[in-house]
């Protein structure tokens, strides 16, 4: 059987690397179809077949490569009898249109039920991912992630996963003691109970064990969060160098939630910052003073609520909420200054100077931006919005028009979005015609969409108005 499997994995490497060398002439697609011959030969080749292929996917989609016709698209997902034909299907769907996040999810599916463990972890946490980016998370895909992570042994993620779904619907029991089962699990796992060995090695974890089982729900108690602090001050003391002891006390503090917690944190590692020049202690000193300044603007509007005729309440918020915008704007300024290929960073920093009205700086940093899957149809839509606001209309229907095509559902916030903004561009570059018939298109999915009725009302009116002469 060994030999079989060095067979198998010796024609596996002859077929990606002539996957390679086709790819570099520009054939793209045949370099997918010598990829997925590869694998099917050597389906858990991680390094040398899936994540190479995902490269060439995203460079195929840069040159503007086509996506898989309705045809391939009810074969592959439908066709397979077995997890390895379904994760090849999958696969090249996924190799045609990378930003699918079903295909992704019908990849994992598959190699979940192969055994593929590398691959299942990898896709699994590039589907996390982009859940995690999205405007509105799925539910159903943090469900498949929890039980993906969990057939293949990754207990902290799975936990982290249940987290998620628990936070999207909260009053679902079974989900709340499924996270408490995964935790245990957890538990067991570390201290290798059921494994053969030293039960005595088990035991040194055990605090660990304690602290992580205490944890009774999603939100975590103040009595686990004070502990949190005091374990992460004992191993500060015992090596108050190491990174990881830093960024580990500053994260217990800032989950406290209380300002003195946040004050030392950030104090501590802005200390940290200075002493040995990293500027990941920095930008975390940052998220910290974000996240403390969001909460008293969200204090701030709640203290309004209760007297919404009192001025000072009413400065108050005004103030809080200006300190939170010049704080984000000069902390995501310093990420990209700090990491100039971070496009998370360059996508935020673009927000906060799109709200500031410098549209010139800001549609650089998205057309970076719109690199990133997470970020590409929003990037784009950034940049069709900057374009408008300058009055250059005709480049906003481009790119509006770009990002539509680009995204294949209609009737969801953001492809209605996108097409309302195509509407208006083309309103206020005169053709009404376009214009009016967008609307109505618009108006047929969702009658109540922003002013889309009215608009459609104003433009009709004007058509069927005599002009004078």
């Amino acid at each position: 059987m060994a030999e079989i499997d060095e067979q198998m994995m010796s024609e596996a490497r002859a077929f990606f690397q002539r996957a390679r060398q086709v790819a570099q002439t520009g054939d793209f697609d045949y370099a997918i179809d010598l990829y997925l011959e590869g694998l099917q030969r050597a389906p858990d080749a991680l390094q040398q077949g899936h994540i190479p292929l995902c490269e060439l996917a995203l460079h195929r989609r840069g040159k503007g490569g086509t996506k898989p016709s309705m045809m391939e698209r009810v074969k592959r997902l439908r066709g397979g009898k077995t997890p390895l034909e379904q994760m090849l299907n999958a696969e090249y769907l996924f190799a045609k249109d990378p930003d699918h996040l079903a295909y992704a999810e019908a990849m994992l599916r598959a190699t979940v039920a192969g055994g593929y463990k590398k691959t299942a972890n990898w896709i699994a946490n590039f589907v996390f991912q982009l859940n995690n980016a999205a405007k509105r998370p799925s539910l159903q895909t943090y469900i498949l992630l929890k039980d993906s992570y969990k057939a293949i042994a990754q207990f902290e993620r799975a936990i982290a996963a249940c987290q998620c779904a628990v936070r999207l619907k909260p009053e679902d029991g079974d989900l709340a003691d499924e996270y408490k089962n995964l935790s245990a699990e957890l538990a067991v796992a570390r201290g290798k109970y059921d494994q053969e060995g030293d039960f005595r090695h088990s035991i040194k974890d055990r605090e660990s064990q304690e602290r992580l089982q205490s944890q009774e729900g999603v939100v975590k108690t103040a009595d686990y969060r004070i502990s949190a602090v005091q374990a992460a001050r004992k191993a500060m003391a015992q090596n108050p160098n190491l990174p990881r002891n830093i960024l580990g006390l500053a994260e217990a503090l800032s989950d406290l939630e209380n300002d003195k917690a946040d004050n030392e944190a950030m104090e501590m590692l802005q200390n940290a910052y200075k002493t040995k020049s990293d500027f990941s202690f920095q930008r975390r000193a940052g998220q910290i003073r974000m996240k403390q300044l969001r909460r008293k603007v969200r204090q701030a509007k709640d203290a309004l609520e209760t007297k919404a005729d009192d001025a000072q309440a009413k400065a108050r918020v005004t103030e809080l909420s200006a300190q939170l915008d010049s704080t984000e704007l000069e902390h995501y300024r310093l990420c990209v200054e700090n990491y100039p290929t971070d496009l998370e960073a360059k996508y935020e920093y673009g927000i906060r100077l799109l709200r500031r009205k410098q549209y010139d700086n800001a549609i650089p940093l998205f057309q970076e931006a719109q690199k990133d899957p997470r970020h590409k149809i929003s990037a784009m839509s950034k940049i069709g919005l900057c374009f408008f606001m300058k009055g250059w209309f005709a480049d906003a229907i481009d790119i509006f028009t770009q990002a539509i095509e680009s995204y294949e559902i209609k009737d969801d916030a953001v492809g209605k979005e996108l097409r309302y903004n195509l509407g208006r561009s083309y309103e206020e570059q005169g053709d009404t015609e376009k214009a009016l018939e967008i609307y109505r298109k618009i108006a047929q999915l969702d009658f109540a969409f922003k002013d889309v009725h009215q608009r459609v009302d104003k433009l009709r009116k004007s058509k069927t108005e005599p002009t004078s002469e």
